[in-house]
């Protein structure tokens, strides 16, 4: 919930109190969410105030994770003195008109419109506000400390700071449930992320430990922000998303299908400024894409979509996780056309920059498909022919599984590295950073050797190369891809093996002589499990004769 005090109406003087008390019906409807589970949350509801507030600039400085200190200052509007002292009382807020929200709490415009946050957060830390409107000489302070709250005045310029120390403290229990200190920053890395790339007319500073971890312009051009969020490379292939149909309004940016990750965290929404992950825009986001992405791999986009409040519900999540739209099918419609138009109007030429041969060579036995290769069909499945059958064969999750059991084979018990000379330069975005440092030791085990080069920069020494050849800086980001998502391998070797068989292997677009295509089929004859990939999916499709005979209502097959 959030301080729902709020800086947004702030306009209020210091005489007219803008902050008002919430009618029980209200309370109700709104109570699910108050509890601060983390210190994201924490960071979360003090950032969507800010933002209410009309702030051009917010400041997130987090020590130990976020649970010894959590300060936000913003130079929005700040609180007169009166509307500062109800702020932190239970069930106020300026952001629903009246004293009843019944009706306006359906037609929400501000991100934190419930209420509570400054009260739930004071009731597991102790906690300070220091704010000061445009029209007061000088600024309001208000401590809650183990419940006794105490205002006084202080110097500070037009907007608000809130400090948070010692986040469940008295909650031990709390405390002890979460994650490790550099697992939650992660998760407070990745959040402070989404809020600069969903609103890149903001400046945004990220500190951590007195680290500047993250620090995007607020020059209102999303790729400045995703300069900030990544580097030259992903931001420099990115076309800008601006579409408007039907009420529903989409902007942002998009990049180009050769710029991947393996997981779809790297889709970033918002809707109506609100950051969450909103499936329905972000499903879309990919389907405009058509098939211009490779196989299993996800893009980078970012896209906030704007609609009329009545056209969406906000207050299904009691987290705020999550919107419902009232017509999600037309939203998905121009998410998707957006995404298509954006990419239709850019040079998406690439290099595939593959060799034939790599992987081809049997790893042992003598057992083949004995398939004739007949043709390859769009490129990506060989058309064969073997006792009567028709055999579809992937060349894709064929190859995968042939180069994953010689990884398998020749990397035993531990994954070689090699040494990469010169380093190659690695730049990640804040959370990817965050959970390398808490996954060093994991990472290291598996073969990869990074140093620090920069706040969320990095240096790459080593590579796993269980055959004698390194893998792609990609590698690296699909194993953070896979942390972040909070899929940590059971084993994270085989995990990695698979990766790695994957970035190789032949890809849509590569043209197999007759003679690759049996090489591969051998290869993949002699595999221990032939018919699936390491990620699972099959590498052969079986025809038989009397299937392709029914479908041309034919009376029987060629030789009955």
């Amino acid at each position: 919930m959030s301080r729902e005090t709020s800086e947004s109406a702030t306009a209020g003087s210091a005489d007219t109190p803008t902050v008002r008390q919430l009618d029980e019906a209200t309370v109700a409807r709104i109570a699910a969410g108050e509890v601060i589970t983390r210190p994201v949350s924490v960071v979360r509801e003090l950032v969507d105030n800010a933002l209410d507030a009309g702030a051009d600039s917010v400041a997130v400085a987090v020590e130990n994770s976020g649970l010894d200190l959590v300060r936000v200052t913003d130079d929005g509007h700040g609180m007169a003195p009166e509307d500062a002292r109800l702020a932190v009382e239970r069930h106020t807020t300026s952001k629903l008109d009246g004293a009843s929200g019944g009706d306006t709490l359906r037609r929400v415009e501000t991100l934190g419109f419930r209420g509570e946050a400054l009260p739930s957060i004071a009731e597991v830390a102790d906690l300070e506000l220091v704010t000061r409107a445009a029209d007061a000489v000088e600024a309001t302070r208000v401590r809650v400390e183990r419940g006794e709250t105490t205002v006084d005045t202080a110097g500070h310029g037009v907007g608000t700071t809130v400090t948070v120390r010692d986040l469940f403290d008295r909650v031990p229990a709390r405390r002890e449930s979460l994650a490790s200190p550099k697992r939650e920053f992660a998760r407070v890395s990745d959040a402070v992320t989404r809020y600069a790339l969903a609103h890149p007319d903001v400046r945004f500073r990220l500190e951590h430990e007195e680290r500047t971890v993250l620090s995007a312009p607020g020059t209102g051009d999303v790729t400045d922000a995703l300069l900030a969020a990544y580097d030259r490379s992903v931001a420099g292939q990115s076309a800008s998303v601006g579409t408007e149909r039907d009420g529903v309004r989409v902007t942002g940016a998009v990049c180009y299908p050769s710029v991947t990750r393996s997981r779809a965290e790297h889709v970033y929404t918002a809707v109506n400024g609100r950051v969450l992950r909103e499936e329905t825009v972000r499903d879309a986001a990919v389907a405009g894409y058509g098939d211009l992405l490779p196989g299993e791999r996800s893009p980078v986009a970012v896209l906030n979509v704007a609609l009329p409040p009545e056209g969406v519900d906000a207050n299904v999540h009691p987290a705020k996780r999550d919107v419902r739209f009232l017509d999600s099918e037309a939203v998905a419609e121009v998410v998707e056309a957006a995404v298509r138009d954006a990419l239709g109007g850019e040079d998406l030429t690439r290099e595939a920059g593959l060799e034939a041969g790599d992987g081809l060579e049997p790893l042992s036995g003598d057992e083949a498909f004995g398939a004739t290769v007949i043709g390859q069909f769009r490129e990506l499945y060989l058309l064969c022919e073997a006792e009567g059958d028709l055999l579809v064969v992937d060349q894709h999750a064929a190859h995968e599984r042939v180069t994953y059991e010689r990884l398998r084979e020749r990397a035993a018990d531990e994954v070689e590295s090699v040494e990469v000379d010169p380093p190659l330069s690695l730049s990640l975005s804040p959370a990817e950073a965050s959970v390398l440092d808490a996954e060093s030791g994991t990472l290291e085990a598996l073969g990869f050797r990074l140093e620090p080069f920069g706040s969320t920069t990095y240096r790459v020494t080593g590579m796993p190369a269980p055959l004698g050849r390194a893998g792609g800086p990609e590698a690296v980001r699909d194993v953070l891809d896979d942390f972040l998502a909070g899929d940590r391998p059971s084993n994270p070797r085989r995990a990695l093996l698979a990766d790695l068989a994957c970035h190789p292997s032949f890809r849509a677009g590569d043209r197999l002589t007759p003679e690759d295509g049996e090489e591969l089929l051998e290869a993949l004859g002699s595999c221990d499990q032939p018919y699936a990939c390491p990620h699972g999916r099959p590498t052969v499709l079986s025809i038989d004769e009397a299937t392709l005979a029914r479908g041309f209502d034919r009376p029987n097959t060629r030789f009955d």
